[in-house]
């Protein structure tokens, strides 16, 4: 590695921070992505081997022990076992492996099913699966898969739309995985114009807007068919200076 530029060891020691893979992986995904970040982390999960066989008697004990899990107090248990704060997007992630129907709730086929995906059957495995769970958030496929997910996820049983507080804690618990620079300026926006649940047409729209307009609105189109709300937030943008108009 010695022989690298300095931008390219850079990428080298970011990659096997965020994947936990050795230099060698690292090198192999960097280079077969032209040295992009990105494709290198998509590359690389795409070519993990298959997860391991769980033990089901493992995975019951497992289980058992935070058989409250449909209680807010079996959650934390989990969490503090795991060493992670409840508000972790990793939680999101696992959330999402296990395809938990509610946030802060987990079923016994949730549960279990979700770590059989993961091929873990244990907090000790678990725990050291933390790190490639996190990661996942770089894989632009898992992240919009993630993104999506956590409307229904976070939304009150029976609702269709998502309370403002809770999408804008989401939106700012996403978005600071994948740095979209107007995000606060987003939430600022809602709390002074709208002020009202989000539908779940503007929460998958929202994500379209954050991948292909750019930060300073210079690839906007007012003829688009972003939903008004958007349109407004662009408008509310430009009024109060955050970006000039062209």
């Amino acid at each position: 590695m010695n022989k690298l530029g300095r931008g390219h060891r850079d990428k080298v020691q970011q990659f096997m921070t965020i994947t936990g893979a050795n230099e060698k992986a690292a090198l192999t995904a960097l280079k077969a992505s032209d040295w992009n970040l990105e494709g290198a982390f998509e590359i690389f999960y795409n070519q993990l081997p298959a997860r391991p066989v769980t033990d089901p008697r493992h995975l019951e004990e497992f289980y058992l022990k935070y058989k409250d899990m449909i209680l807010v107090d079996g959650v934390s248990a989990f969490c503090d076992d795991l060493q992670v704060d409840p508000g972790d997007v990793v939680m999101l992630v696992i959330s999402w492996h296990m395809k938990a129907v509610t946030m802060c709730e987990f079923s016994r086929q949730e549960f279990i099913g979700g770590l059989q995906s993961l091929g873990v059957d244990s907090l000790y495995k678990l725990k050291h699966l933390l790190p490639s769970l996190r990661a996942e958030l770089k894989d632009e496929h898992k992240f919009r898969e993630i993104y999506n997910f956590s409307f229904n996820w976070a939304k009150e049983k029976g609702q269709k739309s998502l309370a403002l507080d809770t999408a804008l804690g989401m939106w700012r618990l996403l978005f600071a995985e994948r740095l979209w620079p107007l995000v606060e300026s987003w939430c600022q926006f809602l709390q002074a114009k709208h002020n009202k649940a989000i539908s779940k047409d503007t929460w998958a729209q929202l994500l379209e807007f954050s991948k292909t307009i750019d930060p300073t609105l210079s690839n906007y189109d007012a003829e688009g068919a972003w939903p008004y709300l958007i349109d407004e937030f662009v408008e509310y943008l430009r009024e109060t200076g955050v970006v000039h108009p062209r």
